[in-house]
């Protein structure tokens, strides 16, 4: 898969998805066809496990959450690996843990009163955690989150390759002075978007220019103010990243109340495939977040881990495909180069 994924220039993740036919997962027809070109070209055949010699057809999958109610992230997480697993005749249970101090005694009071096959752990917000021990003494995975001593495998999406994409995509449009209304300072979702901005940038020869990020806060009134005062420079920015779709809700108000059409005078792309992203006007180009396909992701992994398979410690990054939409412009040449 590894080879696949390296052919392919996809994630070993995204090879999974497309290989075993995920349903749910949103990969564009160009990333599927590109990965089963080279998986052919290679002569890969995908090892297919028996639903009858699954190592725990009997028993459930524990998913703990920190939160559930205020995002519709950790649902998507959780649907992705309920599905993976009833692949596998495996069902799952969960339950909503508030805080991290007390995690231990209520997992072992809601959970371990059932013969589990492993745990999973997702947090709403990509961060730093500290498992408590039961994690470490049934096979666990995390999602979302991550060890820093990388002691359990995690699943987390591909936020600096997301940034870079979407970046790119305004540079492709043409757009030369691009600017981010980036998120909470602090949050490693921010840091990364930003990376992969910066790196887009310097691929491309443009000069990196700390004017042109505005920090947010993940809300419609920061994507509001800062297109207001991005806009306000002496030479305001052609192209806007907003690294979350609500951001941009309150960038296209901005950029109305100033009289700028999207996209013809300026474009705009966003993060997350919200919902609303389909329904503003004009529609709104972002990048998955691939919440599904990082559970789906995870209950695989767990299944192999509990099925006997080493696997290691790893960290795996899920990529976040861009869909295009009506937000950016591109030329003749410029459609057919992207």
């Amino acid at each position: 898969m590894m080879d696949v994924a390296a052919r392919a220039g996809v994630s070993q993740a995204t090879v999974s998805l497309v290989l075993n036919g995920s349903v749910g997962a949103r990969l564009t027809d160009a990333t599927k066809l590109r990965v089963r070109e080279a998986a052919n070209a290679l002569g890969y055949k995908l090892v297919r496990r028996a639903k009858k010699k699954s190592p725990a057809s009997d028993k459930l999958i524990g998913f703990v959450a920190d939160e559930v109610a205020t995002d519709p992230w950790t649902p998507l997480i959780f649907e992705g690996a309920r599905e993976k697993a009833l692949e596998y005749g495996v069902t799952m249970t969960m339950a909503v843990l508030r805080g991290e101090g007390d995690l231990k005694s209520q997992l072992i009071d809601q959970m371990s009163k059932q013969p589990h096959l492993g745990l999973i752990y997702a947090t709403m917000l990509t961060r730093q955690v500290q498992p408590p021990q039961i994690f470490f003494e049934t096979p666990s995975v995390l999602v979302n989150c991550y060890d820093k001593r990388r002691r359990l495998p995690s699943i987390l999406p591909g936020e600096l390759l997301g940034g870079r994409t979407a970046t790119e995509h305004l540079i492709r449009a043409g757009r030369r002075r691009i600017a981010l209304i980036n998120g909470q300072h602090g949050i490693d979702a921010s840091r990364d978007r930003l990376r992969g901005y910066r790196q887009a940038l310097s691929s491309a020869d443009i000069p990196y220019d700390p004017e042109l990020v505005y920090p947010g806060n993940w809300e419609p009134s920061a994507g509001y103010e800062g297109t207001m005062q991005l806009m306000r420079q002496d030479n305001p920015p052609d192209g806007i990243f907003c690294a979350n779709d609500m951001m941009a809700l309150g960038c296209y108000d901005a950029l109305k109340e100033l009289g700028l059409r999207i996209p013809d005078d300026i474009s705009v792309v966003g993060f997350d495939d919200r919902e609303v992203a389909q329904f503003m006007r004009p529609p709104l180009t972002t990048l998955v977040l691939p919440h599904y396909e990082m559970g789906a992701v995870a209950a695989e992994l767990l299944l192999d881990i509990a099925g006997g398979l080493s696997t290691g410690h790893d960290q795996i990054k899920v990529e976040c495909p861009l869909v295009s939409r009506n937000s950016v412009a591109f030329g003749a040449n410029e459609e057919n180069a992207a």
